[in-house]
């Protein structure tokens, strides 16, 4: 698993090399627009961390260029943290956006978080629940649970290890770029809700088990 870094700066570049190899991930560094595009064609690596300001072409631009011919996640890595600059970039194809100056652990969580997200759907259906990875929700029988990102990102996770406990911070884990932001009473109010969701359907199935002193768990019939 290659991350392809696009950034001008030795230092920040060496910076974020050194955190992406700290994950157990490999790195291979460019420093301008023009062989980030021809690495990306050649090598197709798993992610890329795209610097806007480049000396040969806009970061926007190499973007919009590997859009045309590429689906790799793209995170923009930048100065700039204008709501306008970050809906531009967006708007463009990106699929995240870290301001400078960055802490290397939330970039290499929000690289996690969208590999992640890039991965085909191996979540298979249960129960008459099934989680569609690629557009984000679960279907009960056919029905649009209308999860938000969070909700869908722990039901889906409960679902695919149905059976198995899962603790707070894990479910944290699963669902947060950022999981130390996040607290215990944040997972159970998620909880309560997709339950509700759930109910909004079937009133008759209440799948999600709380284990007390442990965290939750999707009970199947299956098992």
């Amino acid at each position: 698993m290659i991350i392809l870094i696009v950034e001008d700066e030795p230092s920040i570049a060496d910076t974020v090399v050194y955190a992406v190899k700290s994950e157990g991930m490999d790195a291979h560094w460019v420093k301008n627009g023009q062989d980030a595009l021809d690495y990306v064609r050649q090598n197709h690596p798993a992610l890329v961390v795209l610097d806007v300001g480049l000396p040969d072409i806009q970061g926007f631009d190499v973007c919009r260029q590997i859009r045309t011919f590429s689906s790799v996640p793209i995170i923009f890595l930048t100065a700039k943290d204008s709501e306008i600059d970050q809906v531009l970039g967006l708007e463009l194809g990106a699929d995240d956006y870290v301001t400078k100056p960055f802490s290397p652990r939330v970039l290499t969580a929000r690289i996690r978080s969208n590999l992640r997200s890039s991965q085909p759907s191996a979540i298979p259906s249960l129960d008459g629940f099934h989680a569609d990875h690629d557009g984000k929700r679960v279907l009960l029988r056919g029905h649009d649970l209308g999860l938000t990102r969070y909700e869908f990102e722990m039901l889906a996770t409960l679902i695919k290890g149905a059976g198995r406990v899962y603790s707070r911070q894990q479910l944290m884990d699963a669902a947060w770029d950022e999981p130390d932001a996040s607290y215990d009473r944040t997972i159970d109010t998620h909880i309560k809700t997709i339950r509700q969701k759930i109910k909004g359907i079937d009133p008759a199935i209440d799948p999600i088990e709380t284990r007390r002193g442990l965290g939750y768990s999707f009970r199947s019939e299956r098992l």
